[in-house]
């Protein structure tokens, strides 16, 4: 029987923008190896695959080299999936078991917003080569525990840079998010993320960089709610609320193309 999948752009209103997500809804747990598989064979930054468990899904997010603990752009994408297919109804709450606990997705609108764990990003030590790999200034630096996190003196040096990426590649952690203060009408703030550890060498948008992201722009702007674009050569637009220990990140989502994957 055919297994399909589902090709959505995240985090944006167009195709071909956004960031990319395949979907796929199974009926059961398939081996890892093969979810691994697909995933490389999709070759896009994230592969979501979901197995209904007890009314809910269980929801893994595997990039083309590395299973990841959280990812915001490809739970848009699910939920997105789950609502446009008929696997919940329309005004039903997606809720997904993950490597990350409980994550939750409601429609409002045109808007899908996700419910995640803020993961503040507390001054670390610069790694060596971070800023020769950047190429940028020394400046001070904070971490999670997934991520670096930088600010840039401005939204036009966020824009600009031009990573060396095999050298970021020997950062130990997921990524690095480069961010400034927009200075584009309409946005808060605007950042860029690379990770090429994981085999992503500029993520397109980035909803989980955005847990550490929104707890750190609202302590320097002092708001709860944000609209913030991710620069990136496809650039995508994420509105963030603040509330407690959760961020509230929305995007909204296109499908682009659906198939069926050999078995």
């Amino acid at each position: 029987m055919p297994i399909r999948i589902v090709h959505v752009d995240a985090f944006t209103d167009r195709p071909y923008a956004g960031n990319p997500a395949a979907v796929c809804v199974l009926p059961e747990a398939p081996p890892e190896q093969w979810m691994r598989d697909v995933a490389r064979e999709m070759n896009l930054s994230e592969t979501a695959f979901l197995v209904p468990e007890d009314g809910d899904f269980r929801l893994r997010w595997f990039t083309p080299a590395v299973e990841v603990d959280l990812c915001g752009h490809a739970t848009v994408a699910s939920a997105h999936v789950l609502w446009q297919d008929g696997h919940l109804p329309p005004g039903a709450q997606a809720r997904f078991h993950t490597r990350s606990g409980l994550l939750l997705a409601d429609r409002r609108g045109d808007w899908i917003e996700l419910d995640f764990p803020a993961t503040p990003a507390v001054p670390a030590d610069a790694p060596p080569g971070l800023f020769a790999a950047l190429g940028c200034p020394d400046q001070a630096v904070m971490r999670n525990r997934f991520d670096y996190l930088l600010e840039l003196d401005s939204e036009d040096a966020v824009r600009r840079m031009a990573p060396d990426f095999a050298a970021l590649r020997k950062i130990e952690a997921r990524g690095i998010i480069a961010t400034a203060k927009a200075s584009t009408a309409g946005y808060d703030f605007v950042s860029r993320f690379f990770a090429p550890a994981v085999g992503v060498d500029e993520d397109p948008v980035t909803g989980s960089a955005h847990c550490a992201l929104g707890p750190y722009w609202g302590r320097v702007l002092g708001k709860t709610g944000m609209t913030a674009f991710q620069a990136s050569s496809r650039g995508g637009v994420v509105r963030v609320r603040l509330e407690g220990d959760r961020v509230i990140l929305g995007g909204q989502a296109v499908t682009v193309m659906a198939g069926d994957l050999a078995v």
